[in-house]
């Protein structure tokens, strides 16, 4: 219609330019009151369902300064005393009857098929979770009884997924311990077994890390978060199926280099693999949420059918024998 009334001489090319342009700010101010209309309410729920999240309460709490239990030196003695676990609104006790003594200075490993409570029952222990019955102790003091930052403080803990952060190799290691010097960090990448790739790298320790770890193999990402946990020096070590990404001789290197420099530790290994826990100086089998046997790998093999079942799904004939 206007190229027609341009074609007339009625209006001029500007008028109808002008036309064209006014019209189509008011047609995109109607769509902003059309946008705006659909995003109010989808900002109320969400509004909403932040404010419930901010409104909920913590059931994990410490108790007050004069109750908690307070100590200059702890050393590591880990005790799990007939304990249960049950998910809020869960018909089952996940975990049954566990009873158990980690020892500083031993490693003791956790093993058991999919599904058998081993990752729960280490996750009470920096009371990730609580207990719904029977306790779990430290140097013979209930963890209940203990401040959540003084309990973790003495707790390093490896999960089956390392995650690392945005920042440089060293950065991410300082991260449980800020203040760790130099050396320091050298030495937990190296009881880490992972000094080696970090050398290789053009930037050494300085080298970037991208946000999840994801420009790094998941081997190294799992030596990393290894020597996070060794940088900071706790009393306890909890590895969750932290070697599962590992060759074999990076494991049993990495596990020699464990025993060696972090000796008067309490180590605690969950594991899949039997080649990772042989030496272990104690073996909790676990099977449906209950302790199937405790012992050496020989005593086991023995006793436990439980775990010479999981020992043969892995090994040969002639290293069963042997």
């Amino acid at each position: 219609f206007g190229g027609q009334e341009i074609d007339a001489g009625n209006i001029l090319v500007g008028d109808m330019m002008a036309f064209i342009n006014y019209t189509m700010m008011i047609v995109m101010s109607f769509m902003m009151i059309s946008m705006m209309a659909i995003m109010l309410p989808r900002a109320n729920v969400a509004a909403e369902r932040l404010a419930e999240v901010l409104a909920v309460k913590p059931s994990i709490n410490d108790k007050s300064e004069k109750e908690r239990v307070h100590r200059d030196a702890w050393s590591g003695r880990v005790a799990f005393e007939e304990v249960s676990f049950r998910f809020p609104d869960a018909d089952e006790d996940v975990l049954s009857g566990i009873g158990f003594t980690a020892e500083p200075g031993q490693t003791t490993a956790i093993i058991g098929s999919t599904g058998s409570g081993k990752s729960t029952l280490v996750n009470l222990l920096p009371r990730l979770f609580d207990v719904t019955g029977g306790r779990i102790t430290i140097d013979g003091v209930d963890i209940r009884d203990v401040g959540l930052h003084e309990l973790r403080d003495i707790i390093g803990v490896v999960p089956q997924k390392g995650f690392l952060f945005s920042g440089d190799i060293a950065s991410n290691i300082r991260y449980g311990r800020p203040d760790a010097s130099d050396g320091e960090v050298e030495r937990a990448a190296d009881i880490a077994q992972a000094s080696g790739f970090i050398a290789e790298k053009e930037d050494g320790y300085a080298s970037e890390i991208a946000q999840g770890g994801d420009n790094v193999s998941g081997g190294q990402k799992q030596r990393l978060a290894i020597a996070r946990a060794v940088a900071k020096d706790p009393k306890i070590f909890i590895f969750d199926d932290s070697f599962s990404a590992l060759d074999y001789r990076t494991d049993t290197e990495l596990r020699r280099a464990l025993a060696h420099e972090l000796s008067g530790r309490t180590i605690i290994i969950v594991a899949q693999r039997i080649a990772t826990i042989l030496r272990a100086d104690k073996i909790i089998v676990l099977d449906e949420g209950r302790v199937a046997g405790i012992g050496t790998h020989r005593e086991l093999l023995t006793d436990c059918e439980v775990y010479r079942e999981i020992a043969a799904s892995q090994l040969s004939e002639e290293e069963l024998a042997s």
